[in-house]
């Protein structure tokens, strides 16, 4: 299976209104203004996206919601963020029934499978869907690590084409390079080493803070791209301390804060979160204030 995946895809935000019930309106909204802005791809419902705080019904609306809104102008990869291969079945099914163009799948929450259970757990999804899926290996957060051997194991199941790489040791996308060649599109899923990953392989870089700063994350995949390598660091490192936020416990609350100081969103978000308060709070508005302060040129036609 091959797939067109590549730029750069925002891990979207679901709006809540003020009694904790899934705006769609405003979700449609924001997601529409980021394709606007030149994204060429949507992650619906993955971290950011509060997936573990919605229910089944709710997210299957949500996503439906966002396919509505992007009208086929990009793809939309859901993540599929569940208990156990049953549930996660169920979702990839409801997922590619409400036109989703993929899936982004995480390993079982809470418990920690051993390997063999892991390639069975995404085997069991894959076999059970015609989406093309990324797999999402984010060991600091949900401490289970995919390695070259569940990869190896997994080759040859042709519906898994994609890693979203959110280790922070970037060693690994040139082990993977070496160990699979173009088996497996790479995706860069750590804000922070975003874009020591595109030198090192990666494809596209499934993003937080784009939520906050759409074109200025466009133009930096694009001057990476057209070898501006001048611009993409300059970019890159105005951008460096907003990205740091991506690896913090709080990075839902950030980001979302960060949307709404730049007029983007809300940071309402859903128990057992809480919006940020006190000193943390106020270091995130300044980050972002400060950022939108110093913002870099960009090519207007380049970051249209």
């Amino acid at each position: 299976m091959t797939i067109g995946w590549k730029g750069v895809f925002p891990a979207v935000t679901t709006q809540v209104r003020e009694d904790l019930s899934i705006d769609l309106a405003d979700t449609q909204r924001v997601v529409d203004d980021l394709v606007k802005d030149g994204v060429t791809g949507v992650i619906a419902l993955g971290t950011v996206g509060e997936n573990n705080s919605l229910d089944f019904d709710e997210k299957v609306t949500t996503l439906s919601a966002i396919v509505e809104a992007v009208a086929g102008r990009v793809p939309v990869v859901t993540g599929v963020s569940e208990y156990d291969t049953r549930r996660a079945v169920r979702y990839a099914q409801a997922a590619e029934k409400a036109g989703a163009d993929g899936l982004m799948l995480l390993p079982p929450m809470v418990y920690v499978p051993k390997p063999h259970e892991l390639v069975n757990h995404f085997k069991g999804v894959a076999d059970q869907t015609g989406l093309p899926i990324m797999l999402y290996n984010n060991p600091p957060a949900y401490r289970t690590v995919i390695d070259q051997a569940v990869l190896s194991a997994l080759v040859p199941v042709k519906n898994i084409v994609a890693v979203k790489e959110s280790a922070p040791d970037t060693r690994r996308f040139t082990d993977f390079r070496n160990a699979f060649g173009d088996r497996y599109v790479l995706f860069a899923g750590l804000d922070d080493v975003a874009l020591e990953g595109l030198y090192l392989g990666a494809q596209g870089w499934v993003s937080g803070l784009t939520n906050a700063f759409p074109r200025e994350s466009v133009e930096l995949v694009r001057a990476f791209e057209r070898g501006d390598h001048a611009k993409a660091m300059e970019i890159y490192r105005w951008f460096m301390p907003l990205l740091h936020l991506d690896a913090e416990h709080d990075l839902v609350q950030s980001i979302k804060l960060a949307e709404q100081v730049m007029g983007r969103g809300s940071e309402r978000v859903l128990p057992p979160r809480y919006v940020l308060e006190g000193a943390r709070r106020a270091e995130v508005i300044a980050m972002v204030e400060q950022a939108a302060a110093t913002r870099p040129s960009l090519d207007v036609a380049a970051a249209a």
